[in-house]
């Protein structure tokens, strides 16, 4: 009889459910046309009191009509960098059902000039979504003054 409750507990297994919940009525989600629309979204979204102090990053989600499904903050680290898990990108993109992601990090120096890290990143990720059916819209860096927008740059 042992043996059987001891067979019985290897296959036990945690059950997965995905789900997404919005309180924004579709039809009052914002449209984001471009990339200023989703610079002036992002700068809402951001702590004024870290964006000079630690470096964040965050993701935008949008639909097929480019509603916004919302932001996640993926990762907060120190001051001249952040760890960011693609997985974790896609898996919360997966979750949401987002057609479009836009990247987002700050740079506390001020400066909004891509790094070479930040230049290959943005290629790996624009690459598994290709895989996935998500689009990378864009990769935007925020500064306390400003934005830098790899889409308008020609990065994308």
């Amino acid at each position: 009889m042992e043996n059987n409750t001891n067979q019985s507990k290897q296959f036990e297994v945690a059950e997965i459910e995905l789900s997404y919940k919005s309180s924004v009525k579709p039809s009052s989600r914002a449209k984001i046309s471009s990339s200023k629309d989703a610079g002036a979204l992002l700068m809402q979204s951001w702590d004024m009191s870290k964006i000079e102090l630690v470096e964040q990053f965050k993701i935008l989600f949008v639909n097929r009509a480019n509603r916004v499904l919302g932001i996640y903050e993926l990762s907060t680290g120190g001051m001249s960098a952040t760890v960011v898990d693609p997985k974790l990108i896609f898996v919360a993109a997966l979750k949401v059902g987002a057609s479009g992601i836009i990247l987002s990090h700050n740079h506390p120096s001020g400066n909004l000039t891509p790094s070479q890290a930040d230049i290959s990143f943005t290629k790996r990720i624009s690459e598994g979504g290709k895989l996935l059916e998500i689009q990378l819209m864009d990769h935007i860096i925020v500064t306390s003054e400003s934005y830098y927008s790899f889409a308008d740059e020609g990065l994308l």
